[in-house]
């Protein structure tokens, strides 16, 4: 088995720094043992760190989407009680997670029922099965304004934005 040259090994961490791999940062020194040790093909060793470093950034997007859409905790479609609401077809609201069609054409979701219905919670267990299958969405509470909601929006600190009206409001 080699032993990485201590230099080398500070300079790896400080150009993975600069290029901002993290997750390859954090696992490279265990993967180049465990390649050296198995005598991996270097094209195995840099997949290897490719792929932790794609599912990090996978993971990492979620956690920073979910911190952005601001949606109430706990609120999942798993939890959500179908059969207490007949009205509600849970066909039609998982084909709703999807958001390829209708969050491209700019539609927007409008819930509408009695109190106590489950439109909340419906509401929110959507937007988290959109911000996992990859879409951003921002939850606002129906008293704020949708010009509001729609400020609040432009204002985050990313620019790439579905359009406003895909915030999700019950």
């Amino acid at each position: 088995m080699k032993t990485t040259n201590p230099i080398d090994a500070a300079r790896i961490e400080l150009l993975l720094s600069d290029l901002r791999l993290p997750a390859i940062k954090l696992m490279w020194a265990k993967l180049a043992e465990q390649s050296d040790k198995e005598g991996w093909p270097a094209a195995r060793f840099l997949a290897a760190l490719a792929e932790h470093e794609i599912a990090d950034r996978g993971r990492r997007r979620i956690e920073r989407h979910l911190a952005e859409a601001r949606l109430p905790v706990g609120k999942t479609l798993a939890g959500f009680d179908f059969e207490a609401v007949p009205m509600v077809s849970k066909a039609q609201v998982m084909a709703l997670t999807a958001g390829d069609s209708w969050l491209e054409k700019g539609a927007n979701l409008l819930l509408f029922g009695p109190p106590g219905g489950g439109k909340s919670h419906l509401a929110a267990a959507i937007g988290l099965a959109l911000v996992e299958n990859g879409w951003r969405v921002l939850s606002c509470a129906p008293a704020i304004s949708s010009s509001a909601c729609r400020s609040h929006a432009a204002n985050s600190r990313s620019k790439a934005r579905l359009p406003s009206s895909t915030s999700i409001t019950s």
